[in-house]
Parts: structure tokens; sequence; C-alpha cells
């Protein structure tokens, strides 16, 4: 399938109902309104293909960009190619959701995501961040260096409530994700999200809303979730 044929079939999946809903999380035109769901018989007939996940990612139609994520070789990409996606990540869904999970299946992630997290920028912390949750929820644990996942959850002790407000999210996550998908750290994890405490986010807006990562890790320690890991980051 070439480029025209992947726009033609993705608009030919839009719904109006999830484009108002892509809109109001932050999305903006162009895009069709796609569920990610519907994706896969498309992906079906592109397979992993680099060189197309490229052009649809630069259409910056929302949809093309999502599917560019799915069709991706995570490992082909350089620094370089995922700091250009970053630059035109627009919002959290395409940061976090496309650009880091893409991320988190190369062989560079922590390297991309440790500069990103120092940048000081709302969606490259944010993405960052968020391609720990995607590493720790998937890698074994032994992946992972303890003193640095260690500091890491200092770090975020010490700086979330004065973090951006995306970056907020994504380091409440890694608290979260901490406490489920990485046991060497489990009590550290459990003992900063009580530390931490509820963080306000929105608070700009007319309705501000808290996030609080003990809640959700005891839910998890309920259903007897701890060292879940997920089979597959991407669709």
């Amino acid at each position: 399938m070439n480029l025209d044929m992947v726009m033609q079939e993705l608009e030919s999946l839009g719904k109006e109902r999830t484009k108002k809903i892509y809109l109001s999380n932050g999305a903006h035109e162009p895009l069709f309104g796609v569920a990610t769901g519907h994706m896969k018989p498309i992906f079906k007939k592109t397979k992993i293909n680099q060189p197309l996940a490229e052009e649809l990612y630069a259409t910056g139609n929302y949809d093309a960009m999502y599917f560019a994520g799915i069709i991706a070789d995570p490992k082909a990409m350089t620094e370089d190619d995922y700091d250009r996606w970053m630059d035109a990540a627009y919002f959290y869904m395409l940061s976090d959701y496309v650009v880091a999970v893409t991320l988190s299946e190369s062989d560079i992630a922590q390297e991309v995501a440790d500069k990103w997290i120092a940048s000081g920028e709302e969606l490259r912390m944010s993405g960052g961040w968020s391609c720990y949750c995607w590493l720790l929820g998937n890698r074994p644990d032994s992946e992972f260096a303890e003193d640095k996942i260690s500091a890491m959850l200092d770090m975020v002790k010490s700086r979330i409530h004065d973090a951006p407000e995306r970056a907020k999210y994504a380091m409440n996550n890694f608290i979260y994700t901490v406490a489920v998908s990485y046991m060497p750290l489990h009590d550290q994890a459990v003992e900063t999200a009580k530390a931490v405490g509820p963080v306000e986010v929105n608070k700009d807006k007319t309705k501000s809303k808290f996030l609080n990562a003990s809640d959700n890790i005891q839910k998890a320690v309920d259903k007897q979730q701890l060292g879940f890991k997920r089979r597959h980051v991407r669709c």
C-alpha cells in the first residue's frame, strides 16, 4: 500500500463521534477520527514499513501519525528521527502514545528518554517519563539499573508538584508503574506515592482534579497485579 491508499482507508474509517473525542483531548485538524482498534486490518496489509511510516507522520493528520507509530520500525530510527517525531508531536496523545511507545521498542530508548526528561519541555518530559512506563511494563526487571530507577523516583518526589501539566500525569504514572511492574523497588515506589500525595492538575482551568498514585497502586495490589508485564507495547 502507498500513502494515498492508506489515507483513503483511514478516511473511510473515520467517525464524527471519535473525531470529537480526539479534538476535545487536544487534537486538531486534519484528522478523520479513526478508533485505534480499527487500524489493525490496515496493518495486515502494510506490515512494518518505515518509509511509509515517515510519509504518514509527515502529513500532520492525527490518525495518519498514529498509524505511522504502528507500522514504524523502532530499531531503524535514530535519535535524530525520534527528536524529529517529537518536534511534530503537538499534544500528549502523540508524544506519549505514539512517539514514546515507538521509542520504547528501540535499543536507544533509555538514552533518548533520559534526554527528554532533562529537557524541561512539557511534551518531551511527558514522552520521556511515559517511555519508561512502557519499558518497565514490558521488559524484564533485569534490563534496568536499580539505582537509576531509584534516583528517578526521588526526582519525581521532589519535582512533580512543580512540573509542567502533562509531565505531572506521566510522572505520576511512573510511580505507579514502578510499584506494579518493577518489583525490586515496589516498596520505595509505595513510599514515594505516599510522600507525593495527591497531585493537582488542570488547576488553571475550570475543573481541576487530583492524581493519586497510592490509590491506583492499592487497586493493583487488591487485584493481585503486582509483577504485571505486557507481552506487547504497540498494537
